[in-house]
């Protein structure tokens, strides 16, 4: 029998099944091996009275903070203001989730605070042109289109301390108290305030207790991560010498992309800036 992981309480896990919940306890010899996260399939089998997981299915990805596994998407959520909106935030989640092989899309809260700029309706232009699915949305509304992109699917969120997550949520599920790790605006470090994880049903799908990414830490990810990261840089013309960091060799597909309009100015500029903070460390060691 297939079960999913939804939450985890100490050696405790509730599985989902047929649509009905069982606690049910991980086998010595499996926790030995790994034990399951959050978001798992395992086959499980009823073994004197007690549901017990056997074996875990291959995972499509998994990320450490929070664990979690086989995650469709990131919802990352940015204010307009109060905190103001952050494309360079916004970009280097981005490039952490899309590194992580995770469907990204951007929810933009506190729309009906105030008018919208100019530069903002810029932002959200060059974020859609660049094939990133942006929702605009009002406190207390059902946004069908999130609704939408919510329905079979396994989400984590991440963005802006003070963004709004939790009211955000709350909005389709009434009661639902989210603890977040918050990124901090001035450091991008995030505090640890969940004490375990779970899937919580939202719209007919599957909502993390917890944002995707904890801090903004490049440190484990290569210049060839941070290229294959880039997934706007696929739909550049070749590069004249393969191993081009998009930076000042002659020839770059992605340099003539930009100055041509096809790939975002904004993006590449802070794709440069990771680069240099990866460039930066190597030369440390």
């Amino acid at each position: 029998m297939i079960a999913r992981v939804i939450k985890i309480v100490s050696n405790q896990y509730t599985v989902l099944m047929n649509d009905r919940r069982y606690e049910a306890v991980a086998m010595g010899k499996l926790r030995l091996k790994k034990s399951p996260v959050v978001g798992d399939f395992v086959h499980i089998e009823e073994l004197d009275g007690k549901m017990c997981i056997q074996r875990i299915e291959e995972r499509k990805n998994q990320l450490i903070r929070p664990s979690i596994a086989n995650v469709d998407q990131a919802m990352i959520i940015m204010s307009m203001v109060d905190p103001d909106f952050s494309t360079q935030l916004v970009d280097r989640l981005l490039i952490l989730i899309q590194h992580a092989k995770i469907q990204p899309f951007l929810v933009i809260t506190k729309v009906d605070v105030c008018e919208m700029s100019e530069q903002m309706k810029a932002w959200i232009e060059d974020y859609r042109k660049s094939g990133l699915e942006v929702i605009l949305h009002r406190k207390g509304e059902h946004n069908e289109k999130l609704i939408q992109l919510l329905r079979g699917k396994i989400t984590v969120l991440t963005g802006q301390s003070g963004a709004g997550k939790s009211s955000l949520i709350n909005t389709y599920l009434p009661d639902f108290e989210i603890q977040t790790q918050e990124i901090s605006k001035a450091l991008g470090r995030g505090k640890h305030t969940t004490r375990h994880t779970e899937l919580h049903e939202v719209c007919g799908g599957w909502v993390a207790d917890t944002p995707g990414f904890s801090s903004l830490d490049f440190d484990r990810m290569s210049v060839q991560d941070l290229k294959d990261a880039m997934w706007e840089f696929d739909n550049a013309s070749s590069c004249k010498f393969r191993d081009c960091v998009h930076e000042n060799e002659p020839g770059c597909g992605v340099k003539k992309g930009v100055e041509e309009g096809t790939i975002s100015s904004i993006r590449y500029q802070h794709y440069l800036e990771v680069l240099h903070m990866i460039q930066n460390r190597k030369e440390k060691y």
